[in-house]
């Protein structure tokens, strides 16, 4: 109330009555904003055999980083000289353990980034150990590089408490695929666990050539541990549409599906053999999604990982994996195959298609459908688990410190008495 009596003829505005399915993101406003990605995780890199002792830039999260490696063992800095600005990256190694920026020789040590040598300022140089870049936490899994980007200050958690527990837990060979794509990671995330669109859009996909899609499903969202699952309780291999017609994915020369069962291992892997670790996880679905944005896909005979790793508000990169739980000479089949066909069908023209779709979505605003669940919980969760993140994180944050001044006392001037002291005047900077 303003205290001020509203003209007894003022006529209120109508209120328009609401739009089918939600137009915003207000609802979730930490994921609004988190259009270049959340920190405080573990982000693949790229594939480790790229990093070497020439240090390369990469961007995650907003955050620039100049990775390297030296000894054996990979590194990641800020990618900025402090002198003048320069990237690291652009630099090289003119002495073990270290990075040099490529301007005036500023050199930095790998291991904690303070500054050890100025090489155009002499050995004597005054400047050295008085400033630093920031480091990273950086570790190797499954081939690639992982750098952790943190809120604050606080220390990195281990790594294998946010990798998929059947990768820690067990042995396996990988095929994969890392690549730079526009659009938002968000939508790159929301794309990979959505209920509806793989029935229609990789219908035309030649990874599906031979093999049914659904038309529509009914779906509901299993929460368990720090994953969201899809679950599939009906599945409807085509349907008629009043007044338009009757819509199915089958054709003469695709696989015929079995329509009494329903699978939770893949779209159509009913009836088919499991791979015994596959089969040990348990999965009450066969898409799940954790955070940060991390999409796992079970089918029979190999898991498929989606990271979405966030570059800015514009760019994500996208790193698929493809998992077998296999030893001996079956290994030798999974590469032959994944090198000759997979690589180019499956993380190529298949996975080209989401890259289409992430490219040209444009949302907020938007309305939502039913399968739309899938994209709401996922929200949610995201919410949810970074509210407790950043809430622990709280207690890393250098908090601002009051300090106390003098107020300087007028000079005295002459015949006139000196003016006492002032009383100390407290200030916050």
């Amino acid at each position: 109330m303003t205290g001020v009596d509203a003209p007894e003829d003022t006529q209120a505005v109508p209120e328009r009555p609401r739009a089918a399915g939600r137009q915003d993101w207000t609802a979730w406003p930490k994921y609004n904003a988190a259009g270049s990605g959340y920190r405080g995780y573990w982000y693949p890199v790229t594939w480790s055999s790229h990093i070497t002792k020439n240090p390369k830039s990469y961007t995650i999260c907003g955050e620039k980083l100049a990775v390297i490696r030296d000894a054996g063992k990979a590194y990641a800095l800020h990618d900025r000289c402090p002198h003048r600005g320069v990237p690291l990256s652009e630099g090289n190694q003119q002495f073990p353990g270290t990075v040099s920026c490529p301007y005036h020789g500023w050199t930095y040590r790998l291991t904690d980034g303070k500054l050890a040598a100025v090489i155009t300022d002499g050995p004597d140089s005054k400047i050295c150990g008085k400033l630093s870049v920031q480091t990273y936490a950086v570790e190797e899994r499954l081939g690639l590089v992982w750098v952790y980007i943190p809120i604050a200050s606080e220390p990195a958690p281990p790594i294998d408490e946010q990798l998929p527990r059947e990768l820690v837990e067990n042995a396996g060979i990988v095929g994969g695929r890392i690549q730079p794509r526009a659009g938002n990671w968000r939508f790159a995330c929301e794309n990979g666990f959505d209920e509806g669109h793989a029935k229609y859009l990789h219908r035309t996909a030649l990874w599906r050539l031979f093999k049914p899609m659904p038309t529509w499903n009914i779906t509901r969202i299993v929460p368990e541990g720090r994953w969201i699952y899809r679950v599939q309780d009906e599945v409807y291999w085509e349907a008629d549409f009043p007044g338009v017609g009757t819509w199915t994915n089958k054709r003469w020369w695709k696989k015929k599906p079995d329509e009494t069962k329903v699978s939770q291992i893949g779209n159509v892997g009913a009836g088919l053999e499991v791979n015994p670790v596959i089969a040990a996880q348990n999965f009450p679905g066969f898409a799940s999604l954790s955070m940060p944005g991390v999409l796992r896909i079970a089918y029979p005979n190999f898991i498929h990982y989606e990271f979405y790793v966030p570059v800015d508000d514009d760019r994500h990169r996208y790193v698929g994996l493809m998992v077998n739980f296999v030893s001996g000479v079956k290994k030798l089949g999974f590469y032959a195959k994944y090198l000759g066909a997979i690589r180019w069908l499956f993380h190529g023209q298949f996975s080209g298609q989401d890259a289409w779709m992430v490219e040209v979505t444009d949302a907020p605003p938007e309305k939502l459908y039913r399968p739309d669940v899938s994209l709401t919980t996922w929200r949610n969760l995201a919410e949810e688990e970074y509210a407790a993140k950043l809430a622990a994180a709280a207690e890393f944050t250098p908090q601002p410190v009051a300090r106390t001044r003098e107020r300087r006392a007028p000079a005295s001037r002459a015949g006139t008495a000196a003016a006492k002291p002032a009383e100390p005047v407290t200030s916050s900077e």
